[in-house]
């Protein structure tokens, strides 16, 4: 056992007077105090979850579409490849709403308020 593993040793002279209920009792109102803050209710963990997922994928997703149009307005792009951009952005904006949809998100659900900074996503 290292240092850190050590279990905690009481120094004062009333924790050591403490009866194994009282112990109980601290630990049960401890672990309700916890189960307060911390929402463990399993549909809420995979939203909140797939709600994380999702906001990267459309922040990852925007970018690819304003690096495309810079491609597009440079001229570095053939035009099959304009369209096979076009088509792939459009498939994962499609796919995007169904996600939302399946997991009750509305677009502004996805942006993040970074404070000072803004909003994650610019729309």
């Amino acid at each position: 056992m290292t240092d850190d593993e050590k279990a905690p040793t009481s120094t004062s002279s009333g924790d050591a007077e403490r009866s194994p209920e009282d112990v109980n009792e601290a630990l049960s109102q401890a672990v309700q105090r916890v189960e307060n803050r911390i929402n463990t209710d399993k549909d809420s963990v995979e939203r909140d979850l797939m709600k994380l997922v999702l906001t990267i994928i459309e922040l990852l997703r925007q970018l690819m579409e304003k690096q495309a149009l810079r491609r597009v307005e440079a001229g570095n792009l053939t035009d099959d490849q304009e369209e096979r951009i076009g088509l792939t952005l459009m498939l994962l904006e499609d796919r995007m709403t169904e996600l939302r949809d399946r997991y009750d998100l509305t677009p502004e659900d996805l942006n993040l308020d970074l404070g000072p900074l803004g909003n994650l996503l610019p729309r």
